[in-house]
């Protein structure tokens, strides 16, 4: 059994972020048998610009934060792509093997372009193509997807069987989906229409992996919510976003269903949820920011644990790189 997660290396980590992925991982090493690999995806970030300078900084933060919330380079793979150069070299030989039409109903590329498809970079449009690589290339068995992840990890289903089928080999597992725990969908403290997101330009619409405790606690007190009361159950927060968010998160945080922590703070307003909220993040997300600010300040540090990893994942991406260029007839 092998796993493999990736992620785009982006600046100022959230809660989002926080539990909608990286809390997984960092289970997945208890939980789940075999290797796991966690890969900083570098390689996809250029497919739109980027400032060098940001991206370098940004892969090291990205490193750090998962570090920091409990990935351990000792008992995991961790690297980024730019250290293994095997992630583009399959990707060219998978290029030959996916088809125009399958990256056509590829329904992201159409929402990252927007109007401009035409100026669109290529990487953009066949980046799903390079995202087979990463997965085929280390003969991975289990791939954790969420809903906009699903149809990807399909893509690199259909690659692997015509490429075997194609060169009459059985160069490549197909992989199959995991189904990581639910996670809250978090908002915005200012809209809980919106995610949250780091490119809200109120700093105030999220919880930074870094921010401190006081930070923290100015955060939840100043987040929107409505007067009324907390309800007793799930269905009683339909039609009041913003309260359904805090809650979402509260559970989220604690393990607790919606439900739940109904039950405890049912009937009871905001000025007294906000504080016990507040108070959980500080307890869970504290040592995190701490152990962050740390790392950050050691970028040697950081690039040895990627060089460790990078290391280890280009061992074992060899023979299932060494054995497409065989099948497909390629002389090295």
């Amino acid at each position: 059994m092998r796993t493999l997660s990736g992620i785009q290396p982006t600046g100022n980590l959230h809660l989002g972020n926080y539990l909608g992925a990286i809390r997984n991982w960092v289970r997945m090493q208890d939980e789940m048998e075999g290797d796991k690999l966690y890969f900083l995806a570098d390689l996809h970030a250029i497919t739109v610009h980027n400032d060098p300078a940001e991206l370098t900084a940004n892969t090291r933060e990205m490193a750090a934060a998962l570090i920091a919330a409990g990935i351990d380079p000792d008992r995991s793979i961790l690297f980024n792509q730019a250290r293994v150069p095997a992630h583009a070299e399959l990707a060219w030989l998978l290029f030959c093997t996916a088809r125009i039409g399958w990256l056509n109903r590829m329904t992201q590329f159409k929402e990252k372009s927007g109007k401009n498809r035409e100026g669109a970079s290529v990487g953009l449009y066949a980046y799903p193509v390079l995202q087979a690589a990463d997965v085929l290339l280390y003969q991975t068995t289990h791939v954790p997807v969420g809903d906009d992840q699903k149809q990807h990890l399909e893509l690199a289903r259909d690659v692997a069987a015509k490429f075997n089928l194609d060169t009459g080999t059985e160069t490549f597992t197909l992989p199959e989906p995991t189904i990581p725990p639910a996670a809250a969908r978090i908002m915005s403290l200012r809209d809980g229409a919106a995610k949250m997101s780091k490119s809200d330009p109120s700093d105030a619409s999220r919880i930074n992996l870094v921010d401190d405790p006081d930070t923290i606690m100015a955060k939840i007190r100043k987040a929107k919510t409505d007067p009324k009361p907390l309800p007793s159950e799930a269905a009683g927060l339909e039609g009041r976003a913003e309260a359904k968010n805090l809650v979402s998160i509260y559970a989220a945080m604690a393990d607790e269903s919606v439900d739940a922590v109904l039950a405890r703070f049912g009937g009871q307003g905001f000025g007294a949820f906000k504080p016990a909220l507040g108070e959980l993040l500080v307890e869970t997300l504290a040592p995190i920011a701490a152990r962050l600010s740390e790392l950050k300040a050691d970028t040697a540090a950081i690039d040895a644990a990627l060089d460790a990893g990078a290391a280890r994942a280009r061992e074992l991406a060899q023979p299932t790189l060494d054995a497409a260029y065989a099948a497909l007839g390629l002389c090295r």
